[in-house]
């Protein structure tokens, strides 16, 4: 074979890699894990949500105040949307990092344990290309779960509660369009703010061979990071956890919207996205794949 038809040969064609990209997806997307994972974030709102109802059943409140964070929760009972508010903060200390956890995690390690990395490598894709299209299957993991959760929030809140114009932070009040607009720009900032912990999660399974010991090893070092942004004596390094702003969406609720702190999660999951991702890379592309 000549040079020319060996370079032809070794070079993707774009919509070959398009169709990588679209595998991974139908792959990660009908894994019963991966249903699962979506079945329990979305089973939070409508848990939550029945609390509230049953809770404020009697015409009392709910406590909870400020308007941060599960504070939202206060004012579930005046408006269904803040339940997408409160949903997506109840989950996003814990639950939908790891979810993306245990995706990230299995993203490779999982191929290197079944054995199927190596014929992977033998199609035309190139590491580079591969390690690409896992983390974009990653990202789009992250957006489908945090749209779960305020779907189904929504869905709830709209069952439960009555819906209109809303109460913003500062306390002025926005129209229900407006409101629902800013739910969705809500959503779409915390799918970012899970980039670092995809990143993160994608260079821990190029570590390994065993998808469940990357599986294991992304989610313990979320709840280590977590434990430590709690530490007040780790004060100087808690805002450079990519975890230390997540609740920062809160302030696009205010009037006007705050957007330092917003500024800096997402300059830190950017830069966690960099740092992991080149670790990743140079990791993969220099790795032994024997399995």
């Amino acid at each position: 074979m000549s040079q020319a038809e060996t370079a032809v040969a070794v070079r993707p064609n774009p919509l070959w890699t398009l169709g990588l990209l679209r595998s991974e997806l139908v792959i990660t997307f009908r894994r019963w894990r991966t249903l699962a994972l979506l079945g329990v974030l979305a089973a939070v709102p409508v848990l939550v949500g029945i609390a509230v109802k049953i809770e404020t059943g009697d015409g009392s409140s709910v406590g909870g105040g400020g308007g941060e964070g599960p504070a939202f929760i206060s004012q579930i009972t005046n408006n269904g949307l803040f339940l997408v508010f409160t949903g997506l903060a109840a989950t996003l200390p814990f639950f939908l990092p790891m979810a993306v956890g245990v995706v990230a995690g299995d993203a490779l390690a999982g191929e290197a344990n079944a054995g199927t990395l190596r014929y992977l490598l033998v199609a035309p894709a190139g590491r580079t290309r591969l390690l690409l299209t896992k983390y974009a299957t990653v990202i789009a993991f992250c957006l489908a779960a945090t749209l779960t959760v305020a779907i189904s929030a929504l869905a709830v809140g709209a069952l439960l509660f009555p819906l209109g114009d809303l109460t913003t932070i500062s306390g002025t009040r926005i129209s229900f369009a407006e409101g629902l607009g800013r739910a969705v720009l809500i959503a779409l900032v915390v799918a970012a703010s899970l980039l670092g912990m995809a990143a993160l999660g994608l260079f821990v399974s190029t570590l390994t061979g065993s998808g469940i010991a990357a599986m294991a090893t992304t989610v313990g070092l979320l709840i280590t990071v977590q434990i430590l942004d709690q530490i007040p004596q780790l004060s100087a390094l808690q805002p450079y956890f990519f975890s230390h702003h997540w609740l920062s969406f809160a302030d696009l609720m205010r009037e006007p919207v705050y957007w330092e702190d917003l500024r800096k999660n997402l300059g830190i999951q950017a830069l966690y996205a960099v740092v992991f991702g080149s670790a990743a890379w140079a990791r993969f592309t220099a790795k032994d794949i024997t399995a």
